[in-house]
């Protein structure tokens, strides 16, 4: 049986906030089963029936996972005032509304993880968790030793050098030996994700991006999925994205408690 705090279940069906739905708890006006209930009890959020002022409460949506090939020219954001488009255009045919897990800048493209799953949101995002984020770069400039070394080794933002990244060489043409614009594609694994992380780091060595393509996230692979469109993830594979998370324990608790794939 998966028992949950029931102020939690009050704020995940979008009846109050976490703080609002304690009061309610407080108040005397909410039920399970028809029965009084205490601040700090817990219910099988599947089974228990929850009514606040005799009116039952929304039934629990389904969770959703999905995988979006985001394509460039698109915000990562569910609106825009600006009236640029939005990756929310792009699964206006999901059942249930999911929003973006983290962010791919407007120029970026690749796979970007949609979701209406909070707490597994929070476990891909989490500052301790580091799951690795994969990305093939093209540079119009030469990719140097000394450069690959310092992006491994970590480059300093803000006053902050940044984790170590894994850092492959696939193509390297031009240069000034051959008189030719140099053109470069290496491919690179962060594990953190700080604002346009990749992009600042190759500013940051003079390195000239010209096309940023995220193409795997936590051992998931954008694979060959058409730009602008989604996928649902199988539940495999959203086993595999929590335990890339080092936060994986947790987490991992809490899905067994949910009854999660």
């Amino acid at each position: 049986m998966a028992l949950v705090r029931l102020q939690k279940v009050l704020a995940d069906r979008g009846v109050a906030s976490r703080r609002k739905a304690e009061e309610l708890i407080e108040s005397g006006v909410v039920r399970v089963n028809g029965h009084p209930v205490r601040l700090g009890d817990k219910v099988d959020d599947r089974k228990d029936i929850i009514t606040v002022r005799g009116k039952r409460i929304p039934a629990a949506e389904q969770l959703v996972y999905l995988m979006l090939h985001k394509p460039r020219g698109y915000v990562t954001t569910m609106s825009d005032e600006k009236g640029r488009k939005c990756v929310a255009d792009l699964v206006q045919d999901v059942d249930v509304r999911v929003y973006p897990v983290g962010r791919l800048d407007r120029d970026s493209e690749g796979l970007l993880l949609m979701t209406n799953d909070g707490d597994f949101s929070n476990a891909m995002m989490h500052p301790a968790a580091h799951v690795p984020k994969r990305y093939r770069v093209t540079l119009r400039s030469e990719l140097t030793d000394e450069a690959i070394l310092r992006l491994q080794q970590g480059v300093m933002l803000d006053g902050k050098r940044t984790l170590p990244a894994e850092v492959q060489v696939v193509t390297k043409e031009g240069g000034a030996e051959s008189g030719t614009v140099p053109r470069t594609v290496m491919e690179i694994t962060i594990y953190e994700g700080r604002n346009r992380q990749i992009r600042r780091m190759c500013e940051a060595l003079e390195l000239d991006v010209i096309r940023l393509k995220r193409v795997a996230f936590g051992g998931i692979k954008l694979g060959m999925l058409p730009p602008g469109k989604w996928r649902a993830l199988e539940p495999r594979e959203v086993r595999t994205l929590v335990q890339a998370s080092k936060v994986e324990k947790k987490i991992a608790a809490e899905y067994i408690k949910k009854g999660r794939r």
